[in-house]
């Protein structure tokens, strides 16, 4: 129509609108951030899925140190995560202490190793 604008939204416009996030993030995860008393999470969902890919990639990525560490300087599996968890939990690994028992309950998982028990 002459003089009226008209709007149509792209294909970009919907995606933009919807959740398009590929990444299940498992219970175990969202459990950390989840306010029991109410089923909610206590951040925006967006911080818990970047917290997640954090997490994730940091347990993925010390398989490896630990497969080296078990064949080369500590005796035990155990041990190996719980040094791994032990400098997890200081203040400059960047994660917090539930971010840091979950990646290395994860790294076990990876590993296929026994899940250890890890000091709170």
């Amino acid at each position: 129509m002459k003089g009226r604008a008209s709007w149509r939204g792209s294909a970009d416009d919907d995606a933009a609108m919807t959740d398009d996030y590929q990444i299940d993030i498992p219970p175990s995860f969202l459990a950390l951030y989840a306010d029991a008393q109410r089923q909610r999470l206590r951040e925006p969902i967006a911080t818990v899925r970047a917290r997640y890919e954090v997490c994730e990639d940091l347990a993925t990525a010390l398989v490896e140190h630990a497969r080296v560490l078990s064949h080369v300087e500590v005796p035990s599996e155990d041990e190996v995560l719980q040094r791994i968890h032990a400098g997890l939990r200081v203040p400059a690994s960047g994660v917090s202490m539930d971010e840091a028992r979950w990646i290395v309950l994860r790294l076990a998982e990876l590993l296929g190793w026994q899940t250890p028990s890890l000091d709170v």
